[in-house]
């Protein structure tokens, strides 16, 4: 193999020159042994170029070195910590103290470390008055050896040595390239002039008969924009989106994140005894503390919201519409506490209350189907599974004659769109749902039943306070958005998805999602 060339420059272009020169003389070549001071980056776009042109041809050649840290350089020199402390105490016939090791040797982390190493290679021992003396006749240091080996050799014939040189932090590796370069099909000592664009004058020359022009490089990266790109939350929010709007669903405005324990609570039947309302689970509000009491929010809004107050105060208190409630004093003060909404279902329960107001051809409330899907708060410790802020996608139909059945079809329907199929109802309780219902869905992933959401049909204390007829009978289910997100983007830590640590990379590259499609 050729000597490197003298006049090799950092130049690309100058450098395309030197290889095609030193190919001429010998090949293949290898670009490790004839342009050793060549840079990776200089010396991979001046083969590119020549590649581009087919006047060379390459292949990647990757191997591990193995570099001495400074600690090892120093056994290199002088040798390993437990010979070192050998030597001292042979010079010494009558043995040393610690003390007096330390200040024969002049550094006390190598007497630390190479007492105990030659304590197991059985080269010291220590006497009756606590000294230590040496008791071989002659050693072999071998970690020296080791050492010197990789120094000269930049790697260890045995795996398991360069392996135990590592561990113990006496080399560190890394990865060198090098390329094996060969002459192309079209090989030429001089880079032939290529044209980049047909003009108007080589047309009316004929230069552009003999004119050798620049091929295009459809493999070429183009340049990184640093676009702007959707959370994979976002990304899997509007494909929910679109199966709602697809199957005739209205959003509903979820832009109050601070509701009064009114709207979250008790206008659900909700108990002010219930332990969702604890301080351990709740986020309460300091300043302000108490929200107004329910009021129009419109000049067209005419519903009279203290009938509907007298209404959950006694349907709380001492019962009503059939039910005999809770059978507590209910506090008013108690319900106009502020908090951060701990669920979507109190922009339900508003929206239900308006839907109360309307009035079809038949002199009652239109059946509707709303949706929401928004961030709400819970005072939950924070785990790989549990954030205290999280999204919930919420589904309400109201309708006249609606059954239990109804409700299971209708959840085979919907999270079918979402291709999950299968699925598994079973009994629970929530205070304003009645019957209630948890799903859950095979997941071939996981190989097992994932809960997947909560449903029931809500109960007539809620809706009759409300205003809404007797025989309008009401759905309603919720999951989270975090749960499928993680599941589709093989995410095992929500703290991955959402918060400080979240990775920009991944929000960055992260796929379009169809939730139908596997």
């Amino acid at each position: 193999m050729m000597a490197p060339p003298t006049n090799t420059t950092a130049s690309s272009e100058d450098l395309a020159t030197d290889i095609l020169a030193a190919l001429d003389k010998s090949q293949p070549l290898l670009s490790s042994d004839a342009f050793p001071s060549a840079t990776f980056v200089d010396l991979k776009a001046a083969l590119d170029r020549l590649a581009s042109r087919e006047m060379v041809k390459y292949e990647t050649i990757e191997r591990q070195e193995a570099l001495l840290e400074p600690e090892a350089e120093q056994i290199a020199a002088n040798g390993s910590h437990e010979a070192r402390v050998f030597e001292a105490l042979r010079k010494a016939v009558e043995g040393l103290s610690v003390k007096e090791l330390e200040e024969a040797i002049g550094d006390k982390n190598v007497v630390k470390i190479g007492q105990g190493k030659a304590f197991k290679e059985k080269w010291i021992s220590k006497t009756k008055d606590g000294k230590f003396t040496a008791v071989a006749d002659k050693i072999n240091d071998t970690t020296q050896e080791q050492i010197k080996t990789v120094q000269q050799t930049k790697t260890h014939p045995d795996p398991k040595i360069l392996a135990d040189l590592k561990k113990r932090k006496l080399i560190r590796t890394q990865n060198i390239f090098s390329f094996k370069i060969h002459k192309g099909p079209k090989f030429a000592l001089r880079i032939p002039e290529e044209a980049t664009d047909l003009t108007a004058d080589m047309i009316a020359s004929g230069a552009w008969k003999t004119a050798t022009f620049k091929p295009y490089n459809f493999k070429a990266l183009g340049a990184t924009q640093n676009g702007g790109a959707l959370h994979p939350l976002n990304k899997v929010r509007q494909e929910l989106r679109n199966i709602f709007f697809e199957m005739g669903f209205e959003e509903m405005p979820t832009d109050k994140f601070v509701e009064s324990g009114f709207w979250n609570f008790d206008a659900l039947f909700v108990p002010q005894q219930h332990p969702a309302r604890d301080l351990q689970d709740t986020f309460y509000i300091s300043d302000p503390k108490a929200a107004d009491f329910p009021r129009a929010d419109s000049p067209d809004d005419t519903k009279d919201y203290q009938a509907y107050w007298d209404n959950v105060k006694a349907v709380h208190q001492d019962g009503k519409y059939g039910s005999i409630g809770y059978r507590y004093p209910w506090s008013g003060d108690e319900s106009l506490r502020l908090v951060l909404r701990t669920h979507t279902t109190a922009i339900s329960a508003n929206m239900l209350h308006k839907l109360a107001a309307t009035k079809g051809p038949d002199g009652r409330p239109l059946p509707a189907r709303y949706f929401s899907i928004d961030r709400v708060f819970r005072n939950e410790t924070v785990d790989a599974t549990h954030l205290a802020e999280f999204h919930q996608v919420e589904g309400v139909i109201a309708d006249y004659g609606l059954t239990l059945g109804g409700l299971m079809e209708f959840m085979e329907i919907f999270f079918g769109k979402m291709g999950l199929h299968d699925l598994q109802f079973k009994p629970a309780y929530n205070p304003y749902t009645e019957p209630s219902m948890e799903i859950f869905a095979y997941h071939k992933g996981l190989g097992k039943l994932v809960e997947i959401g909560n449903s029931g049909m809500f109960r007539a204390e809620m809706l009759e306070s409300m205003g809404l007829p007797k025989d309008m009978r009401v759905f309603g289910w919720g999951l989270s958005l975090e749960r499928p997100t993680m599941i589709k983007y093989g995410i095992s830590n929500i703290r991955e998805l959402l918060g400080h640590k979240v990775d920009l990379e991944f929000v960055q590259g992260s796929p379009a999602v169809l939730l139908g499609q596997e």
